[in-house]
């Protein structure tokens, strides 16, 4: 497996999170801080049942997506950090320039 590949499925995770917190923040938008129970306002709690239910599997798919990209990002700078400590001579050299130059 390529770390080209590692890396596309990384991004495609976060381009999935951050999709999945916007489709929450609109939908927790249209909902009402207000919990409706007085005489009159009977058609609003299966509504607001409804709302609360999907908020809550999002925010289930929410943390794992976020926990399996943290883990795939870690998982890539660690690789990224041991290649770099086994082959130093291979790394682009952008810190310094040799005085001999």
């Amino acid at each position: 497996m390529t770390v080209t590949f590692v890396v596309v499925i990384w991004a495609l995770f976060g381009v999935a999170t951050v999709a999945l917190a916007v489709f929450r923040w609109f939908l927790s938008g249209r909902t009402q801080d207000v919990v409706h129970l007085g005489p009159g306002e009977e058609r609003e709690i299966p509504v607001q049942t409804n709302i609360a239910q999907k908020l809550n599997s999002i925010d289930r798919w929410g943390k794992a997506l976020t926990l399996i990209t943290a883990l795939i990002g870690l998982a890539l700078a660690s690789a990224y950090l041991y290649q770099a400590w086994q082959n130093p001579a291979a790394a682009p050299n952008i810190f310094y320039k040799e005085s001999g130059q």
